[in-house]
Parts: structure tokens; C-alpha cells; sequence
């Protein structure tokens, strides 16, 4: 019996019972599609990462104290004060592989304009802080090191504190906003950048010189040391040799000696980005690894309704063998109705799991749109194996039947 022929039957035999045929097929289209779902929302969510990140500065190098442990717990980044103006003062002169450096002072106030108020966060930076972050100015200039000598109450402030306290369509270069108890002087705005992958506000945000908050603002860090340090390599590529570099200089700064711990800590985008993809290729592979069972589950009803059809067609083979088909054909006709409907449904899964995929990631998060080409071939592949190893018993079982027996069954 030539495939040709095979085919024929096994579909012939397929559409008399459409729609018992189409729930077997079921299981197999929820697998695949939740499979494709899977790796494509791994992927997606990967690169959506990557995204962020650049955004925040490819080539960018935070600087913290390190992580203080009591007891062996975790307290969070330590008190001390490990940052201070001679780190920022070596590493702004001896430095090869960075390109920039600010430091980064927090604060709370309430900002008022106006009968308006709005509670934020106050950083206090370099002026070169925005290229490291990849800050644009919509409007207005960026305070400079001689804002930073005199101390200078000026700000620059983010889109979202723009619309909480300029309601009534005023420009804010030059208006003077009051935070907390200190009159700051509006002298640029910021480009938006909307919210970040952890959905945080990057809007959301108020920019002072430094030294301005040292001494105006209630500072927990001390009147010289800082919270935080970001930098900036001369390239993506030097990002390590930076973090290298900083490391020798801090150290021999806070006077480490060999064997001794860090008391800071350095990140790089790239380490960042490694500890994130690798979390989300582990959710990838333990929801994939779920949705397969979905595939399990389908061959299994495979194989019970190829059970349902030899008995059906019992007296069908009796026939078949009796005028000459040999247990061969029988084999090959029932395993070919197991494969094909494995495979229609392998089909209609991949198609239903990439139109799923867009709608999830393109409309509804808004992530780049990846499909595995990979993950398409071995899906097709895994419905063909499946075909076979769940239909191959009850086929075999098929062609053992003894013609006579199954003429006279009833």
C-alpha cells in the first residue's frame, strides 16, 4: 500500500467522526500552543529587559555600600558610610575606562507651586548625571559645576512632577517651586521615559546639584559621603575593565587588604541583565515543561480513541486481511490515522500559539513580538513523534487480530 493511498484512507476514516476527531485533536493544540506561548513570552520578556536596561544607560556602573549581614540575615545595604568626596575625587582622576561619574544623594519632600503639591523623591547629582542615565532635556539646561561650587538652590524636574504641579499649562523653566521648606528655582525639564521594567515612575523625579542637598536637605549619608555612585564606561565592551578599575581604586582607598572583603558593591548592566535572563529562562523552562503535559495529555486521548476505532472497525480489518491485506498494511493504516491527526493538530496549535503570542505581547503588554523559529520545528516534530508512540500500540494490536476472529465479531 502505497503512502499516497494511506493518506486517503486515514483522512476518509478521520472525517467520518469530525467531531470526535477534533476533540482528540484538542490536547495536542493546547500543548503546542502553550509551548510556542511559553518560549515566545520568555524571549519577549527577555529582550523587553534588555530594553530597559539600555535605556538606563548600556555601559552603566552603580556603586553602592555593601550589604551588611547580622546573624546571617540580610539588613540591606549598610549604614556606613563606605562612599564618600575622596572615592569620587580618585575615581574622577584616575579612572581609564570611565568616561563619567556622579554621585547620588536621596531625599524626601513635598513640592508646592500654586495651591498644587506633589510628594517626591530629591536626587542630588553631577550634572553629568544625564548622560550616564540617558536622560534628554525637553526644555531648559541642566545645572552645571558652577551651580554645584555655589550651592545654587536650582532643580530640573521630571515630566510627572510637571503635570502635578503645572496644571494650568504655565512653563516651569524659571518658576520657583518650594520643597519642603527650601524655594528651588525650575531650571529645565526632562524628556519622558515612562516607567521601567520593575514599573517604576522614571518620570517621577526632581534633580538637584549635590552639594545643594548635602546642605539644604536633610541628608541620612553625612555631610560628605553618598548612598550611591553611577558611572559610566567608555563602552559597553569596557564595562568589566571599569568595574576592575573601580575596584582596585576603592579598595585601596578604604585601605582593604588581600583577603579581605569589599564593603561596597559593583553592578554593571551586563551582570544585571545575566542574573535577570537567567530567572526568566527558568520560569521559561519550568511553564514550558508545564504546558508539555498538555501534549502528554493529548497523545494519551490519542491513543484511547485508536483503542475505540480498532474495536469500531473490527469487522473492517477482518475484511481487509481476509482479501489480502497483510498485518503490515493494517499496522501502517492505523499508525498513519494516529500520525495525521497528531499532526493536524500539531498545526492548527502552532498557528493558534503564535496568533495567541501576538495578541499577548504585541497588544496587550506592548513587548517586542518573538517567535522561536525553533521552538516551531520541534513542536512539529514532537506532534509526529507523538503520533507514533501513542498510536502505535493500539495499531499493533490491529494488525494482530486473526481475520477470522475479527469476521465474526460482533
Amino acid at each position: 500500500m502505497n503512502i499516497l493511498n494511506l493518506v486517503k484512507i486515514a483522512i476518509t476514516a478521520l472525517l467520518r467522526n469530525k467531531g470526535r476527531s477534533f476533540l482528540t485533536m484538542l490536547g495536542i493544540i493546547i500543548g503546542i500552543a502553550s509551548v510556542i506561548m511559553m518560549v515566545s513570552l520568555g524571549r519577549s520578556s527577555t529582550q523587553n529587559v534588555r530594553g530597559e536596561l539600555s535605556s538606563m544607560g548600556s555601559n552603566m556602573i552603580m556603586i553602592m555600600p555593601a550589604r551588611q549581614m547580622r546573624g546571617g540575615v540580610n539588613m540591606g545595604n549598610s549604614s556606613s558610610k563606605s562612599l564618600d568626596m575622596k572615592d569620587l575625587k580618585s575615581l574622577q582622576s584616575n579612572t581609564k575606562y570611565v568616561s563619567a561619574i556622579s554621585p547620588v544623594l536621596g531625599s524626601s519632600a513635598q513640592l508646592v507651586f500654586g495651591s498644587n503639591n506633589h510628594p517626591a523623591s530629591i536626587s542630588g547629582v553631577s550634572p553629568c548625571y544625564l548622560d550616564i542615565r540617558k536622560y534628554e532635556l525637553e526644555e531648559g539646561i541642566m545645572f552645571t559645576e558652577d551651580h554645584l561650587k555655589k550651592f545654587a538652590k536650582v532643580c530640573v524636574i521630571g515630566q510627572t512632577v510637571k503635570e502635578d504641579l503645572f496644571t494650568n499649562g504655565e512653563d516651569p523653566v524659571g518658576q520657583t517651586i518650594r520643597c519642603g521648606s527650601v524655594p528651588m528655582k525650575v531650571i529645565g525639564v526632562l524628556a519622558s521615559k515612562g516607567g521601567n521594567g520593575m514599573g517604576q515612575d522614571q518620570d517621577d523625579i526632581v534633580l538637584v546639584p549635590y552639594t545643594t542637598l548635602q546642605t539644604r536637605f536633610s541628608n541620612p549619608n553625612g555631610r560628605n559621603s553618598f548612598s550611591m555612585l553611577f558611572a559610566s564606561a567608555t563602552s559597553e565592551e569596557e564595562s568589566e575593565l571599569a568595574a576592575t578599575e573601580i575596584t582596585y581604586i576603592l579598595r585601596s582607598n578604604h585601605g582593604i587588604k588581600e583577603g579581605q572583603e569589599d564593603d561596597f558593591d559593583i553592578r554593571t548592566q551586563e551582570e544585571l541583565l545575566s542574573s535577570i535572563s537567567s530567572v526568566t529562562k527558568m520560569l521559561t523552562m519550568l511553564l514550558t515543561a508545564i504546558a508539555a503535559i498538555s501534549l502528554i495529555v493529548g497523545g494519551i486521548g490519542i491513543m484511547n480513541i485508536m483503542y475505540v476505532t480498532v474495536t469500531e472497525r473490527t469487522k473492517e480489518i477482518g475484511l481487509r486481511m481476509a482479501i489480502g491485506a497483510k498485518s503490515k498494511d493494517v499496522l501502517l493504516q492505523f499508525l498513519s490515522e494516529s500520525v495525521i491527526l497528531s499532526l493536524i493538530g500539531g498545526l492548527i496549535g502552532i498557528i493558534v500559539g503564535v496568533l495567541l503570542s501576538y495578541l499577548l505581547l504585541s497588544l496587550v503588554l506592548k513587548w517586542p513580538l518573538i517567535i522561536s523559529e525553533g521552538a516551531i520545528g520541534i513542536s512539529f516534530l514532537v506532534c509526529a513523534a507523538t503520533g507514533v508512540f501513542f498510536g502505535w500500540y493500539p495499531a499493533k494490536k490491529a494488525a494482530n487480530l486473526d481475520p477470522i476472529v475479527a469476521l465474526r465479531y460482533e
